[in-house]
């Protein structure tokens, strides 16, 4: 029987969910089983679980590893000294980033978080809601200092959030731009419009 073999900075536990990030985005959580895995892997279902003890185990860590890094940035974006615009624009280039690095992990993330067991889903959920809050807080304190526009303050999150998550697009038709210059204009547009 075929072991599993990580890379080199890679643990087997992390190349299985990469492995499961990548199945789970095609077929859809619901649909791929562990065999699936298994096969994507290389090896037999059996040995999948002296790494990782179920399907719904691998969902939760895609899902609460993506959440945690936006957490983690957003928290040392808030705590810095930057100008409010700056740190917005900050925090549009990580998920622009993990759009394009981490994309599977994300795309599940976004598309099958409502698959997650009781009490993760409430916890993941709750995580979501204060990441946006506290987003907004960012937009507001913008606002009040007079760096961002008197605008709907979740309304322009809304908008960042669903342009940011509309890379899903790009990522299924890659059209001829580099990612430098998809996310330099993506920043530019998000805070800057696009009026002459």
């Amino acid at each position: 029987m075929a072991r599993i073999k990580p890379g080199k900075n890679t643990t087997r536990k992390e190349l299985i969910t990469r492995k499961a990030a990548t199945l789970f985005k095609s077929k859809g959580y619901a649909v791929a089983s562990m065999r699936d895995l298994a096969e994507s892997i290389g090896v037999e279902a059996p040995s999948l679980y002296n790494h990782i003890g179920s399907k719904s185990e691998i969902l939760r860590s895609i899902c609460f590893t993506v959440a945690g890094s936006f957490t983690s940035h957003l928290e040392q974006t808030l705590q810095g000294t930057d100008p409010i615009l700056h740190k917005v624009a900050a925090i549009i280039r990580f998920h622009i980033g993990m759009m394009l690095n981490d994309f599977d992990a994300v795309y599940v993330s976004n598309h099958d978080w409502k698959h997650l067991d009781e009490p993760y889903l409430s916890d993941f959920l709750n995580q979501r809601r204060e990441y946006e809050r506290k987003f907004v807080q960012l937009i507001q304190e913008g606002a009040r200092r007079g760096e961002i526009k008197d605008t709907d303050p979740y309304v322009v999150v809304l908008t960042i959030l669903s342009a940011v998550r509309g890379l899903e697009f790009w990522q299924h038709h890659k059209k001829n731009i580099s990612t430098d210059n998809l996310e330099n204009n993506m920043v530019d547009h998000l805070l800057n419009g696009i009026a002459k």
